[in-house]
């Protein structure tokens, strides 16, 4: 039995997915994130994009708009495709009460990782009325200074369960000395640490995006990723249990953020991935060699998403304590 404050939840693209009908096509308004192909038709569109014969990569449709009409008219682009009123799934309302239960208990509260930029996690704890800090990376080229650093956005004043409403949230401090930093405190909130950056509800100045391919260049070329993340992510980072979510084992990206995180080193404590079981036996042989690759920990548990969350949800209020 492993206490719900030592797992680390890690969203991936697939997390915003979580009950969307399989046949819904996003478009503008919809109240469904895009997927990354959706995504990519929509920036392929806004800059027109010259190949029009196969599905547009992503990292190189935003790469072209990028050199098309500079970092700035990309952000323009992006802001609205990820500041929508899209709604949070069952999977964000899910991390909500157990950040509720945490608290109720009167412990450490969880670290929260994601890729993702939009805000849908977010709005799950303001409707529950949770409190929570968020940290980005920070991927813009200019000021030079700010970049590869991270910003934290201190919690928004309390409104009450339930109410999504009341005073702004402060300004974001940028992390200059991680070290030094002291904050942020797990034993107080939910930390929710976005590694690619984000869409920032307040104001555009803030919005973030390692999403061309010179971003991903730069991103990589920082090295170990926690030098730059204060020592209480850092140290939870280091003493979790990870459990991935709307992942696949096989996605390179995946691969390329543990290596950030911890380059060379195997992982000391076990970790999930929650995922579907791939169609072939041949294929579910190399997703199990990917994750013996990062040490015998790691594990793939094959389930819908939905479903895991639906039946992890029902143990959770039955017991605090979450067997996986």
């Amino acid at each position: 039995m492993i206490d719900l404050g030592v797992v680390t939840p890690f969203l991936g693209a697939g997390a915003n997915l979580v009950d969307r009908p399989p046949d819904e096509k996003w478009t503008p308004g919809s109240p469904f994130l895009p997927n990354g192909r959706e995504l990519a038709a929509a920036l392929a569109e806004a800059s027109g994009y010259p190949d029009t014969s196969r599905d547009p990569d992503l990292l190189r449709v935003a790469q072209f708009l990028d050199a098309s009409l500079g970092e700035g008219g990309l952000y323009m682009h992006l802001r609205p495709l990820f500041s929508g009123a899209y709604q949070p799934t069952s999977l964000h309302r899910f991390l909500a009460q157990v950040a509720k239960r945490l608290r109720e208990r009167n412990v450490p509260r969880q670290l929260i990782i994601t890729t993702n930029y939009d805000v849908a996690l977010e709005r799950a704890f303001d409707e529950a009325g949770e409190s929570y800090d968020v940290i980005w990376y920070e991927a813009r080229r200019k000021p030079p200074d700010r970049a590869g650093k991270f910003w934290h956005r201190p919690p928004k004043p309390a409104a009450g369960e339930g109410e999504t409403d009341g005073e702004p949230a402060p300004e974001p401090v940028l992390i200059k000395e991680p070290n030094s930093y002291t904050a942020l405190s797990l034993d107080e909130r939910t930390i929710i640490l976005k590694l690619h950056g984000a869409v920032d509800p307040e104001s555009r100045q803030w919005d973030s995006f390692v999403l061309t391919e010179d971003s991903y260049i730069d991103y990589l070329s920082r090295g170990d990723i926690g030098e730059a993340l204060p020592k209480i992510v850092k140290a939870r980072m280091e003493e979790s249990y990870f459990l991935f979510l709307g992942y696949s084992m096989s996605d390179w990206n995946l691969r390329v953020i543990l290596n950030r995180i911890w380059g060379s080193r195997q992982l000391d404590l076990m970790a999930w991935s929650v995922q579907l079981r791939p169609t072939s036996d041949a294929q579910a042989e190399i997703e199990e060699t990917l994750c013996r690759q990062r040490g015998e920990q790691l594990t793939p548990l094959y389930a819908q998403l939905e479903e895991y969350v639906a039946e992890l949800g029902a143990a959770l209020f039955k017991d605090a304590k979450v067997s996986t």
